[in-house]
């Protein structure tokens, strides 16, 4: 029942914002009839799918050479904070850049994606199987890394991207299918790169796209989950463990976060971990 309702979690929060509206406009209506439908429309738009019991899944990589990850499960979950669309073990990987500032700033200026090492960089497909969903057409907008940008990505077009849904908040994306009935989402690549279809099926390595900037996102990065359901609204996430690693002994400061939590995935990069990625 929890998967069927949070499967249409967008309809939930479009209906409650239109009851709002509703309220705005029509203000006859009462009390005790448009109070309990915005709480229930808003309460079922929370609601989440439960969580699977899966261990974790030993995957390839999906990136090759010097990155850095950031809102990991190897430091703790859900890693980004929530359990909505199947991002509890979700993980987002950089490249490390010399030249970044150590904190955030406060300058309202943004920089085009193309400035940052990571874009354009292959993204590869962690496992064999069969694409089942693709995006590709939505823009790589300029980065959001100082406060005021992230204030307003976090604010404004947060809700904007909630409302328009799943596709929206993963921006160009692809989705594919396991042999072993797991789904692997690999979200906001770059605009016209994906080289995959629905129904392709692919290797493991094998290239799908390249990190981009698009949906919802600060700077250009990998973000990249295992699911139990195609549909990231219906998915709960399962935990991954990435073969032909090699840790670097210095984390970045930018990104660290400090020791694990107990909830953290043992053997995963942490936070700010620098690894070597396709190393064997």
């Amino acid at each position: 029942m929890k998967r069927a309702i949070a499967r249409h979690q967008t309809l939930w929060l479009r209906l409650f914002m239109l009851s709002v509206v509703a309220g705005l406009v029509l203000p006859s209506v009462p009390w005790w009839l448009d109070l309990p439908v915005k709480a229930l429309l808003l309460v079922l738009a929370f609601v989440r799918p439960p969580r699977s019991p899966l261990p974790p899944v030993e995957l390839a990589p999906p990136v090759r050479g010097r990155w850095v990850a950031i809102n990991s499960p190897g430091t703790g979950a859900p890693s980004h904070g929530v359990r909505a669309y199947g991002q509890t073990y979700a993980v987002d990987l950089l490249q490390p850049s010399p030249g970044a500032p150590a904190t955030i700033g406060w300058s309202p200026r943004t920089r085009a994606p193309q400035s940052f090492p990571c874009f354009g960089a292959p993204v590869l497909a962690m496992a064999g199987g069969t694409v089942v969903a693709v995006t590709g057409g939505r823009r790589d907008h300029r980065s959001r890394h100082t406060w005021p940008t992230l204030v307003w990505m976090m604010t404004v077009e947060a809700l904007v991207r909630e409302i328009g849904g799943a596709s929206w908040i993963l921006g160009n994306h692809v989705i594919v299918r396991h042999d072993d009935g797991t789904f692997a989402a690999y979200a906001h690549l770059r605009r016209s790169s994906v080289l995959v279809r629905p129904g392709d099926a692919v290797a493991a390595g094998q290239r799908l796209a390249e990190v981009g900037n698009s949906g919802n996102t600060s700077e250009p990065h990998l973000h990249v989950q295992l699911m139990d359901d195609p549909r990231p609204t219906a998915a709960a996430g399962i935990p991954m463990r990435w073969t032909a690693l090699a840790f670097e002994a210095e984390k970045d400061p930018r990104w660290s976060t400090g020791d694990p939590k107990p909830t953290a995935v043992p053997g995963f990069p942490q936070n700010g971990q620098l690894f070597e990625a396709g190393v064997r």
